[in-house]
């Protein structure tokens, strides 16, 4: 069974191509989601980010995520300290979850920071999803109701997109000008015949 990592810049659409994959019977493994899960749900992480950006940035276990992004993304070192404890972490997750897939030829792993957390060498291809940044910026506005300046803040934290493309075994541009389902069913035929 192949491991296959989906990852893009905040806005490209990675959630919808792998939402298409699953409708393709491909199992898929949320990293972020599963990230902000543990980040509440697990009282050693939570333990650990107390540690780092003090109590208070819990309300009644509840973690003020606003708070966080805020120190995050306008700080390298905090975020690297974040990183450090939630990536093990969710590695350690996804290990287990795909220990647990049976009967498929593949299953996916959709996070952000693919290769920034180096995590593209435990797998064996990796899908960039790529959309223009003016495109991603009106997506991320609409859907958290965020302003430009705080998208922007968001992508410096992540690689460009012309490094990810680099690094890519395969490439699906979501720029509204192609479709993406041709492009899905072309990797998921190429992945089938592996």
């Amino acid at each position: 069974m192949l491991k296959i990592g989906i990852t893009g810049g905040i806005g490209t659409g990675k959630t919808t191509v792998c939402h298409i994959f699953e409708t393709l019977g491909i199992p898929v493994f949320y990293a972020d989601d599963e990230s902000k899960k543990m980040l509440e749900e697990d009282e050693e992480i939570a333990h650990s980010i107390k540690n780092v950006f003090g109590e208070d940035i819990y309300h009644e276990k509840k973690l003020d995520k606003k708070a966080l992004a805020a120190i995050v993304f306008n700080n390298p070192e905090k975020l690297a300290a974040l990183n450090s404890i939630t990536h093990p972490a969710v590695f350690r997750k996804f290990e287990s979850w795909a220990t647990q897939q049976k009967n498929v030829p593949y299953i996916i792993k959709e996070a952000a920071l693919i290769f920034e957390a180096g995590a593209d060498a435990f797998l064996d291809a990796v899908i960039v999803v790529a959309s223009p940044e003016w495109l991603r910026i009106e997506r991320v506005s609409q859907r958290d109701h965020s302003n430009e300046s705080a998208i922007r803040s968001r992508m410096k934290n992540q690689w460009p997109e012309e490094k990810k493309i680099k690094r890519a075994r395969f490439i699906i541009h979501n720029d509204e000008e192609q479709l993406i389902i041709p492009q899905v069913l072309s990797i998921h035929r190429e992945l089938l015949n592996q």
